[in-house]
């Protein structure tokens, strides 16, 4: 699985780190970090944190194998 976080529309809501702190958390004046890369083992929470975002600024890529081969 892989994450990625559109950081300019991002706002700060936090949402994501109380729903999965392990992947997100806020550093300084209210700026995310993510872990892009997280364990399949917290898919769930990650999936939660991105359908809470206020924003819908968190996409999640499955990385199943299967759309990886369509590359020109």
């Amino acid at each position: 699985m892989r994450i990625a976080v559109d950081l300019n529309q991002c706002q700060g809501y936090a949402q994501c780190v109380y729903l999965a702190h392990q992947d997100f958390r806020l550093t300084g004046q209210e700026a995310l970090t993510y872990e892009p890369n997280p364990d399949d083992e917290r898919r769930l929470q990650i999936e939660r944190a991105a359908a809470a975002c206020p924003v819908q600024a968190i996409v999640i890529d499955r990385l199943d194998g299967a759309d990886e081969s369509e590359t020109s």
